[in-house]
């Protein structure tokens, strides 16, 4: 019942302001007839007597009707005043004049009668579509005077882009007083704006002169707001800015914008910071390969599987299984799906079940149900540290978790199954690592005796996953620091969620058997300087608001990561110029291997499992 009131009082609202402004108007529109009909009628005139003016005085009211309900009709009463511009002002021009312009041929049209000249016509039109157009506007017009007087509490802000997305965010700025910013100036690369001024806020440049300009104007927080950036000057503009400990917030993309909650202003994270160019896809493939057919994911509420559920939903499968051990994560994923198709009537058919991929009677009945046709197998364990210590719950999921769902694989025909593997594998100094090299050992050994198509695809550390280093680091900073860095020299290479599932989706359709893809991911990041410009674009010093401490390397962990794609092998190159194929010698047998690692590993030790991985992936040493 309250929300019906409300709703009403809305209306009544509505109705009252369109009724003000229309009085408004009438108002106007009279101030300016009666101002044309007094400076006719003067001495001096010979074409307009005191009868022509009473005469225009009668036929006035009938103007002043008639121009409100064309008014009505050409929507003047539906602007929202809060944003009128351009397009707004135009609108009422045109509206005056042809208003007057029918008024005039209307009332010429009439025998012995006396109507405005054309001149002085003209004249009051202008005249009239200023006065409408200022009680209108008069709102922003106290709103900036006040705002260019007394500035505005908040950060001092630097917009760098003087174009249209510099005046989108300035307006957006001075309309909405929650933002608590105070613009202070632009900066553009544009040597035809540097030096002038735009909205009242002088213009600098070139950008290259951020950091100074920082420095010489106090700023406190930076926007880029250049509407359709590229994405390498993207880049280039944050490593300037982030010479300074300031925040950064930037306009959206268009597709951000699409989003149910879309925002003027998104903040710059380490995210952006360090993604390079997502890899290029072949889309068409993609969609062939995966449209129509029935699609299992083992993982699927992990931060790759949950993923692979987005990227492979919008291919259009026939039907999604969705497998995980862990029910919160995939119940977040449901509601998530849940919300987004819930209007549309076209909508995969998906099913979650909770399940672990080491019971082997659960998946096969799982796969007997489903008979699926493709397989993404993104079940692991993968935090190296704390496997170090539980070693049999590697041994567990990563090794005989991925032997049954191979073997399932093999026995209900799938066509292909694709294994989420990580560069841990290479070479591997921790039992997280050798688990997942022993995974990519069975994918291999299954793809020499099946017709099943298996392979697996590799690729680095996953920006902003579970148990990754970007959330640690946000977290601390929040807590006030210091942040905790294992060591000064380590390096890593990264990667974004959605380039990672790319990846193992164009992957898959390169696929013919036996594969292990990997990625070119470009050059390495030193953890240090990702940890220092976390810090600053939090608006924070490094080693000063908030400290860095080091504690030294943990169990399992390298010093620098193993390059996936070394330009001196010989790897064999796809379609796609990053992505390419590790040369791997044939597999054995393996099953003799994994029926004495069953009956063993249970009963052995952390140290003393181990050791028995490191019988069977040759590369790998306990005692690193």
């Amino acid at each position: 019942m309250k929300n019906h009131n409300s709703e009403i009082t809305g209306d009544n609202m509505k109705r009252i302001r369109v009724v003000q402004y229309m009085f408004l108007d009438a108002l106007c529109i009279a101030l300016t007839y009666i101002f044309a009909f007094i400076s006719l009628a003067t001495p001096a005139s010979d074409r307009f007597t005191m009868n022509d003016f009473w005469q225009a005085v009668i036929i006035l009211p009938f103007a002043i009707v008639f121009k409100i309900i064309v008014f009505y009709f050409m929507k003047l009463y539906r602007m929202v005043l809060d944003n009128v511009g351009f397009d707004e002002i135009f609108r009422i021009f045109v509206a005056v004049i042809l208003t007057n312009i029918t008024i005039a041929v209307f009332f010429l049209a009439i025998p012995n009668f006396q109507f405005i000249p054309e001149l002085v016509l003209l004249f009051t039109s202008v005249l009239e579509a200023v006065l409408l157009i200022f009680t209108r506007m008069f709102k922003r017009i106290l709103k900036y005077l006040t705002f260019r007087k007394n500035g505005r509490p908040g950060k001092r802000t630097l917009l760098i882009g003087a174009g249209a997305g510099g005046k989108l965010v300035y307006d957006e700025i001075r309309n909405n007083m929650e933002l608590l910013l105070n613009p202070v100036a632009f900066v553009d690369d544009d040597t035809m704006k540097i030096g002038k001024i735009m909205s009242g806020l002088p213009i600098y440049g070139p950008i290259s002169e951020t950091p100074r300009l920082i420095d010489e104007l106090k700023i406190e927080e930076v926007i880029i707001a250049i509407a359709n950036i590229d994405g390498k000057r993207f880049q280039e503009i944050i490593q300037i800015v982030t010479e300074r400990p300031v925040k950064i917030k930037r306009l959206p993309k268009f597709k951000e914008l699409k989003k149910d909650a879309p925002k003027t202003l998104l903040e710059v994270n380490v995210e952006d910071l360090l993604s390079r160019d997502i890899v290029e896809l072949d889309g068409a493939g993609v969609t062939e390969f995966i449209s129509g057919k029935r699609v299992l994911i083992t993982g699927a509420g992990g931060s790759i599987g949950s993923e692979l559920v987005r990227q492979i939903i919008a291919k259009q499968p026939l039907e999604l299984m969705l497998i995980d051990i862990y029910e919160n994560g995939i119940y977040d994923l449901q509601m998530e799906l849940n919300h987004k198709f819930q209007d549309d009537p076209n909508q995969v058919c998906r099913k979650i079940l909770i399940g672990s991929v080491y019971n082997c009677e659960r998946m096969n009945n799982i796969f007997a149900d489903f008979k699926p046709e493709l397989v993404f197998h993104a079940a692991a364990y993968k935090h190296v540290p704390l496997m170090e210590d539980s070693a049999v719950e590697a041994v567990r999921t990563n090794v005989i978790g991925t032997y049954n769902i191979a073997k399932l694989c093999n026995e209900y025909h799938v066509q292909k199954m694709v294994l989420v593997s990580s560069d841990k594998a290479v070479r591997p100094t921790s039992v997280m690592g050798a688990t997942k090299r022993f995974a990519e050992m069975i994918i291999q050994h299954f793809n020499g005796i099946s017709e099943t198509n298996y392979s697996a695809v590799r690729f680095g550390n996953v920006l902003g996953s579970n148990g990754s280093v970007i959330p640690l680091f946000k977290k601390q900073i929040e807590k006030g620091g210091p942040l905790t860095v294992t060591d000064r020299r380590i390096i890593r290479y990264f990667m974004t969620i959605p380039e990672a599932v790319s990846l193992i989706l164009q992957s898959a359709t390169f696929a013919k058997g036996g594969e292990i893809f990997i990625l070119d991911m470009g050059e390495p990041v030193k953890i240090i300087d990702m940890a220092e410009k976390m810090i600053m674009l939090a608006g924070l010093r490094p080693y000063i608001d908030i400290d860095i401490k080091f504690t030294g390397l943990r169990p399992g962990e390298k010093l620098f990561e193993e390059l996936l794609v070394d330009k001196t092998s010989n790897h064999i190159k796809t379609e796609n110029k990053k992505i390419f194929i590790e040369n791997l010698l044939a597999v054995e047998e393996i099953d003799k291997d994994i029926d004495y690692i069953k009956q063993a590993f249970e009963s052995l030790n952390n140290a003393e499992i181990k050791e028995m991985v490191g019988k069977f992936v040759s590369t790998y040493s306990s005692k690193n």
